[in-house]
């Protein structure tokens, strides 16, 4: 009997120092209200199991490690000064082509680019670049495997999904390939985002081949303490020799192309010559320190960022998030980029969640007469994020924004155009986890070119889509109502 007693002492005694303990970390930063409230409820009411979901769902945040607070701070900060003559090439970029924000003569593009520049000053609006839109994997495999091919130094190569078909077995013969000849190959996948390829043994194929390393990023490791199932790289960067890069939201998998009986997942991506590669190669080279380690000396060598010449008019500026980053950085960008809106935001994702920010800013600029128009697939691969996004179709329709439906095939492009002249494009959606909790590359880009033809692709898949009527879209069934609103709660950690 005695026993029994204690035993459920014990269990209780357990229970309390774990919620306690989830309580003191969760209330450690300001974060969001609702998520903080949702979290502490979950470990109280779910005992050991709701403790456990928070460490490894409601932690986002690292310890500052890498090359930004290594390389960064060696490398580049004591030669920070305005004007001053460079010569390591990791840093030169920086100097040779980085735009004075204050004179340029767009007036969204100027002040946009000023409070980035307050945010993240060590990146900055580099000038003398190309970039192409293009279209799902029809468009941007050949490109890209062509530079894969081409390749003479490195190919480094990274992506949320590769999956285990032929499309990622193509590129990965191409990997070899460019291995065998000499070239330097760097592959990086995300071991969530790439869950068959990695248990299928795919990768295991193709380790062991000399100049080819293969590197998967996870956060979860319990030998250093880390749990975090939820911190996923989503990038999808690709940087061959340092001069040419590609980026954006096609990940690698047969379902990217069209195929017989099969239509392509709608995707853009771009491509891009000019400085805004090194920012690109950067990125990549600081997320393969995090996970590899890999000495300096070897990542940032001359070779990685040759001396690169302007080659065309397009304004761009990378703008990588994550929780190493200044908090909810690219979530900051996208709201002032609404705010200072004057006419139009066009906007593409497949996960519409926004935070409550974005929310208002997008109802405020449809009310003050701003053109809103937001394009959402019809069917959702994410059922429970689809029906949580139609919980806030009413507010935003009813202050003046217009939604479309964007027919099958499912549409995974994530763009936004401001007044027809800057663009916001990547890997970044318009939700919590995109916003706050992945690792995601984000690229602003001013140039009339680019914008526009970004913008006659949004516009072919609003013509696409199905606009939604606000009294049609009132008279939905009560069930669906429910079900939206249900899984709305769950916003702040979708």
């Amino acid at each position: 009997m005695h026993h029994g007693y204690f035993g459920i002492t014990y269990w209780i005694a357990l229970h309390i120092m774990a919620f306690v303990a989830v309580c003191m970390h969760a209330l450690k930063r300001r974060r969001n209200a609702s998520a903080t409230i949702l979290w502490i409820f979950v470990a109280w009411s779910f005992p050991f199991f709701g403790p456990l979901l928070y460490l490894s769902f409601g932690t986002d945040r690292l310890p500052r490690k890498g090359l930004q607070a290594k390389a960064t701070e060696q490398l580049m900060m004591k030669h920070r000064t305005a004007g001053q003559q460079v010569e390591d090439p990791f840093i030169a970029w920086h100097f040779d082509h980085r735009t004075d924000t204050t004179a340029i003569a767009n007036d969204l593009c100027r002040k946009l680019n000023l409070s980035i520049d307050s945010l993240n000053s060590e990146h900055p609006l580099l000038e003398g670049n190309v970039v192409e839109p293009l279209v799902c994997g029809d468009q941007a495999y050949p490109l890209m495997l062509q530079a894969i091919r081409s390749a003479t130094h490195h190919v480094h190569l990274q992506s949320f999904i590769i999956r285990p078909d032929e499309t990622g077995r193509k590129f990965l013969d191409a990997l070899k390939a460019k291995a065998g000849e000499g070239v330097q190959v760097r592959l990086m996948f995300d071991r969530f985002g790439s869950t068959p390829a990695n248990l299928g043994g795919m990768f295991r194929k193709y380790r062991n081949i000399p100049n080819l390393q293969i590197q998967g990023w996870t956060q979860t490791n319990p030998f250093r303490r880390q749990f975090q199932l939820n911190l996923h790289n989503h990038r999808k960067n690709l940087v061959v020799d340092g001069t040419i890069a590609f980026f954006g939201g096609v990940n690698i998998g047969n379902d990217n192309i069209t195929a017989k009986g099969r239509e392509a997942i709608r995707d853009y991506h771009f491509k891009v010559e000019g400085p805004l590669v090194h920012e690109l190669q950067y990125s990549f080279l600081r997320d393969w320190f995090f996970m590899n380690e890999e000495p300096l000396d070897a990542l940032l060598c001359p070779e990685h960022f040759p001396q690169l010449q302007p080659v065309g008019p397009a304004m761009a500026r990378v703008i990588d998030s994550g929780p190493s980053a200044p908090p909810e950085m690219v979530g900051e960008v996208f709201f002032n980029a609404i705010v200072m809106a004057q006419s139009q935001v066009l906007i593409v994702t497949p996960y519409f969640v926004p935070t409550g920010d974005i929310l208002k800013a997008l109802r405020s600029a449809a009310r003050r007469g701003v053109d809103v128009r937001i394009i959402l697939p019809e069917k959702n691969n994410h059922r429970y994020a689809g029906l949580a996004s139609k919980a806030l179709y009413e507010e935003l329709l009813d202050a003046g924004a217009r939604i479309f439906h964007r027919k099958p095939p499912f549409i995974h492009a994530k763009a936004m155009v401001v007044d027809g002249t800057v663009a916001l494009v990547g890997t970044a959606n318009l939700d919590v986890c995109s916003l706050i909790l992945n690792y995601e590359t984000t690229v602003l880009i001013a140039d009339e070119t680019a914008v526009n033809k970004l913008k006659l692709i949004m516009h072919e898949d609003m013509e696409l889509g199905t606009e939604i009527n606000l009294n049609e879209w009132l008279q939905r069934p009560a069930f669906q109502k429910l079900a939206e609103n249900l899984c709305a709660l769950m916003t702040p950690v979708l």
